[in-house]
């Protein structure tokens, strides 16, 4: 009795290790798998020290609010969208591509952006697209935007500028705006589009130039008639230049 307990002991040790080892040996960075169809929620592309470099997710488990990234916050306030997020080799975001849309009360609201950052900062180039219609009324715009960055913004200090900002916001509107138009000339946030190209909200496709402050000084473009049009503005935005003259 006391051999037969002993064989059926090791028998049990013995094909516990034989699974585990074909379990794990299954996981073995053995070359490239091919698969068919998978089905996920959320894929992390990561380096070999387990920097995140790149996220493919669904709109449930996007990153935002008290997310952490290779250590970093995320954006608090951004909204979850399916979609992918890009990151550099020191784990800071760098740009990403999200969209949505949905069926709203009498129509429907739709976008998708495509934007690469500022080191450790904002977007400075977005390819844009935005579809939403109420009724009868229809809006579609899709343009290139090129806009300029505060030389130096971080991403983390940004963070912090904000919920400053945030708080002022609801308890001293006017302290609220002197400390932004600090933290502006401290060039800590910011920000401005300078070129837009495609089509704009008002149907117009074209070309359209702004200033620093992110005023529009110029456009050339196609009205939503197809008639061809130059207009050069002043900072109040009156118009002081235009062709054709009539």
């Amino acid at each position: 009795m006391n051999k037969e307990i002993i064989f059926l002991r090791t028998f049990a040790a013995t094909a516990a290790l034989s699974s585990s080892f074909l379990f794990f040996s299954s996981f073995k960075n053995s070359g490239n798998q091919t698969f068919e169809t998978i089905d996920v929620q959320r894929i992390n592309i990561v380096e070999s020290d387990g920097t995140v470099k790149m996220i493919v997710t669904n709109a449930g488990l996007f990153p935002n609010g008290d997310d952490q990234i290779n250590g970093r916050g995320t954006n608090v306030e951004r909204k979850k969208r399916a979609g992918m997020l890009f990151f550099n080799e020191d784990g800071i975001e760098c740009g990403g591509l999200i969209y949505d849309g949905e069926k709203k009360e009498n129509g429907h609201s739709s976008g998708l952006s495509l934007t690469f950052d500022q080191y450790d900062g904002d977007q400075v180039m977005q390819l844009l697209t935005t579809d939403s219609q109420k009724g009868d009324e229809r809006y579609v715009s899709s343009s290139l935007v090129f806009n300029d960055r505060p030389k130096k913004e971080s991403q983390e200090k940004t963070r912090e500028i904000m919920n400053e900002l945030g708080e002022l916001r609801k308890t001293d509107p006017e302290l609220f705006k002197k400390k932004y138009h600090e933290y502006q000339e401290q060039e800590l946030i910011g920000g401005a589009p300078r070129i837009m190209l495609g089509k704009s909200r008002s149907q117009n496709n074209g070309l359209f130039l702004f200033d620093d402050k992110g005023l529009p000084r110029a456009m050339f473009y196609l009205d939503k008639d197809n008639n061809p049009k130059l207009e050069a503005f002043d900072q109040q935005g009156n118009v002081i230049s235009s062709w054709p003259s009539n």
